[in-house]
């Protein structure tokens, strides 16, 4: 049984939206899995009804139904890695091992003609996965996808270094580890390649818009850890992660004070993103225009998929959720956090 934590309404400032061809998007994966045979027959069919599509389709719900359904299938495929090798496999106990697989795994994403990994079904879903990266964005994307995987990589094995030795990370490590192992940043490319543009460099690495993106990662992480906490607390494994079991070990504090504590840190890191991207705005292109705004309906999107997909609300043990979300923050303030791998943010305002 999970615990019987009660998650308030958060706060979110974001339209709620989707994509109209989500249900048939959400279908294509399914098959698309299936065809890859991605994960153990169990997983696969656990990751099928767990709505990647609509998701997806929340993400960029005025995008190319193409590149929502590679998003779709690239998400569920990240579970594949996650749930299956990360969290459930042996690999996730084995450092060592996992980050070779996965060092493989990268250079079948760098090169997919690479004879690597054969009849892999992971090597064989990434190819495919790359190849669509490359017909609907450049090779300037297609490179940072790559990056962004092998930092998702990087983190992961950090993730299973702890998992092996049965430690729980400081606050200040697990910030920084959730912002890689979230896999939050390898969906940005994506963003930008589902309205069909590029954002030029000298935007996308400036660094307000560099926290901005950073900022929109630690708001989807810290509000998956809060929405995934009665699943992981009631799961099979002894060992996870989570920023509220984080703050209950270093702060000495209840659940209940831990969730108090992650909601105030989550609505602080939400003031000071609107407030740099209403900086931002004032002399931005139309396409960093638009990235700011997929910024915020991935925030959005995942927040509507955490409190209504089955992967979190475990029908056969329901979590405790709002139906809603709050129009105002508990915590108005944009007070640093006081997590040195991120007060930088707070230093831009």
């Amino acid at each position: 049984m999970g615990t019987d934590l009660a998650v308030p309404p958060i706060y979110s400032p974001f339209a709620e939206a989707i994509h109209p061809l989500y249900r048939d998007i959400d279908q294509q994966t399914a098959l698309w899995a299936e065809k890859f045979r991605i994960g153990s027959d169990e997983l696969r069919g656990r990751l099928v009804r767990h709505d990647i599509g609509g998701f997806s389709a929340r993400i960029l719900p005025e995008g190319r139904e193409e590149v929502v359904s590679l998003l779709s299938d690239f998400v569920l495929w990240l579970f594949g890695v996650d749930d299956g090798h990360c969290e459930e496999g042996e690999l996730g106990r084995k450092p060592g091992e996992l980050s070779g697989y996965l060092s493989r795994l990268l250079r079948v994403a760098q090169n997919p003609e690479t004879p690597m990994l054969p009849d892999d079904p992971l090597a064989d879903g990434l190819r495919d996965l790359r190849r669509r990266v490359d017909h609907y964005g450049t090779a300037g994307q297609a490179a940072r996808w790559v990056d962004a995987l092998r930092e998702y990589f990087f983190s992961v094995v950090w993730e299973a270094s702890h998992r092996t030795a049965g430690t729980v990370p400081d606050l200040d490590d697990y910030t920084l580890m959730r912002l890689y192992d979230g896999a939050t940043s390898v969906v940005l490319p994506l963003l930008e390649m589902g309205y069909g543009y590029e954002l030029q460099p000298h935007e996308r690495d400036n660094t307000r818009v560099r926290a901005a993106a950073e900022l929109a990662s630690f708001i989807i992480t810290w509000d998956n850890d809060i929405f995934s906490y009665h699943k992981e607390a009631g799961g099979k494994d002894e060992f996870w992660l989570n920023a509220l079991r984080v703050l209950e070990r270093e702060r000495g504090v209840s659940s209940e004070a831990a969730l108090d504590l992650a909601i105030s840190q989550r609505d602080r890191a939400t003031n000071l993103f609107l407030l740099l991207c209403e900086r931002l705005r004032a002399d931005a292109s139309p396409q960093l225009k638009q990235y700011l705004d997929s910024l915020g309906s991935f925030i959005r999107g995942a927040q509507d998929w955490g409190i209504t997909s089955v992967r979190y609300t475990t029908p056969h043990d329901p979590a405790r959720f709002p139906d809603a979300f709050r129009q105002t923050p508990v915590d108005p303030s944009v007070r640093p956090l006081g997590i040195a791998a991120v007060d930088w943010w707070f230093e831009l305002v």
